[in-house]
């Protein structure tokens, strides 16, 4: 029989991703990659990376005729905009999430050269919201297998908002029964 399971092999760290389980039924975390960008004893933050919105960009900030899909990061801070890139210290007040993946940093200066078209799609990434849990939430969250811990596969997919196999790619290439899991039909009472 085959155990539907998740287990953790690795520790929830800055810069690994959490990958629901395959029949979690959630608004906003079903079939979700999310990029941790924070977790210390404090508690967690990070973006989902694969959930999308019909909102353009320059309905809600004035970039002018940069054309990107933004994504749901999360059911927090819903009202505000969120950007993760691979521009470094080009943007003033960048957090290092890893090494050559970024988080915030002066908004103006980044507007600035998305508007001047020295901004590439695939050097930054926005969102609507965050994910975030408290001070022991996302542990007792493992304990009782919601989240699977990733490392990062490649930045490039990880930057490239046009992928909508990211969940599938991420299961599968933790192996195993895990590959199985990729294959499953959103909605297994199908099956």
């Amino acid at each position: 029989m085959l155990d539907l399971k998740v287990y953790n092999q690795l520790k929830p760290t800055k810069g690994k991703v959490l990958i629901t389980e395959p029949f979690l039924e959630d608004e906003y975390f079903e079939r979700s990659i999310i990029l941790l960008c924070e977790h210390n004893e404090d508690g967690s933050f990070g973006f989902v990376l694969n959930h999308y919105t019909d909102v353009k960009l320059d309905d809600i900030s004035d970039f002018t005729g940069y054309e990107t899909k933004i994504s749901i990061g999360g059911p927090v801070g819903k009202q505000q905009l969120y950007f993760i890139h691979t521009l470094g210290e080009q943007i003033e007040g960048a957090i290092t999430i890893i090494p050559g993946l970024f988080v915030g940093g002066d908004f103006e200066q980044l507007k600035k050269q998305v508007n001047l078209g020295l901004v590439k799609d695939d050097q930054i990434r926005f969102f609507i919201g965050y994910s975030g849990w408290t001070k022991g939430q996302l542990e007792n969250e493992l304990k009782e297998n919601a989240w699977l811990v990733s490392e990062i596969i490649d930045i490039p997919r990880l930057m490239n908002c046009h992928n909508d196999k990211l969940w599938e790619q991420y299961m599968s290439h933790q192996g195993g029964k895990y590959k199985a899991f990729a294959q499953f039909p959103t909605n297994h009472k199908l099956n």
